[in-house]
């Protein structure tokens, strides 16, 4: 179905499960990443399983090298999926450099996922095909003590891909929300709290993948933790406040 696919984010965990699940003969991934070495290993995975592809270094921050770099990509291959991964976290605090490190989350998240795909949207208005899958989380659903920013980041991108969808779908767009739980990779890693229903980014790879070929509005896993935060998330914030005051911090 998809022949030509941009992932960011793809050197390390989701986006390199991501990279490896859609890698097939026939198929050309543009990848991109900032570790040129953990990129380059994901890029021959890829390759080794029939793929053609072309790898991106640099920090999606900076919009105008991501935009000339996609578009160079398109103009070669038209881009039928974009998966925009890339992202980080953290917690609350109110250190100096925790607040840097905030700023850089909404940078990165936010600003980060806009840099890349508004270069791609008016091409494939033109071709009145294409999917955007939106990369947000479950801790988009609700405001978290526990990683302000980070929750407020994945909220923001989850509204955004959700309005984006009605307004993209009368050219032929299709745009979906992903919406994953506690998934093991690098980002989890650093945690030092249980995390519920920790799932391999293999697995995560292989469930946005079937969300995305039914075109789900909002694919969220996994159901057991996704079901009740979304209830909670429904209560008022003076029925909740107490339950995610105490939940553990990054």
């Amino acid at each position: 179905m998809y022949k030509n696919i941009i992932i960011t984010g793809a050197s390390s965990g989701l986006g390199a499960a991501l990279a490896l699940e859609y890698a097939d003969t026939g198929v050309t991934l543009g990848l991109i990443g900032r570790d040129r070495e953990r990129l380059k290993k994901v890029a021959e995975q890829c390759e080794a399983k029939g793929a053609v592809v072309k790898i991106g270094i640099m920090d999606v921050r900076d919009d105008e090298i991501i935009s000339e770099w996609l578009e160079e990509f398109d103009n070669t291959h038209p881009v039928d999926l974009i998966i925009p991964n890339a992202g980080i976290s953290a917690g609350a605090g109110g250190s100096l450099d925790k607040q840097k490190l905030l700023r850089e989350v909404f940078a990165i998240n936010v600003n980060g996922t806009l840099n890349s795909i508004m270069p791609v949207i008016p091409r494939m208005q033109q071709r009145k095909s294409g999917q955007i899958a939106i990369m947000s989380s479950l801790a988009g659903l609700r405001g978290l003590p526990s990683c302000p920013a980070y929750s407020a980041s994945k909220a923001a991108v989850r509204f955004f891909g959700e309005g984006l969808r009605g307004e993209l779908a009368q050219d032929g767009i299709s745009v979906c929300v992903i919406c994953p739980g506690y998934i093991d990779t690098p980002m989890t890693q650093d945690n030092d709290f249980y995390m519920p229903f920790l799932m391999s980014p293999e697995k995560a790879a292989r469930k946005i993948r079937k969300g995305l070929s039914l075109n789900r509005s909002r694919i969220a896993f996994p159901l057991a933790l996704y079901i009740p935060l979304w209830l909670l998330a429904c209560l008022p914030n003076r029925w909740t406040d107490g339950f995610f005051a105490r939940l553990p911090k990054k």
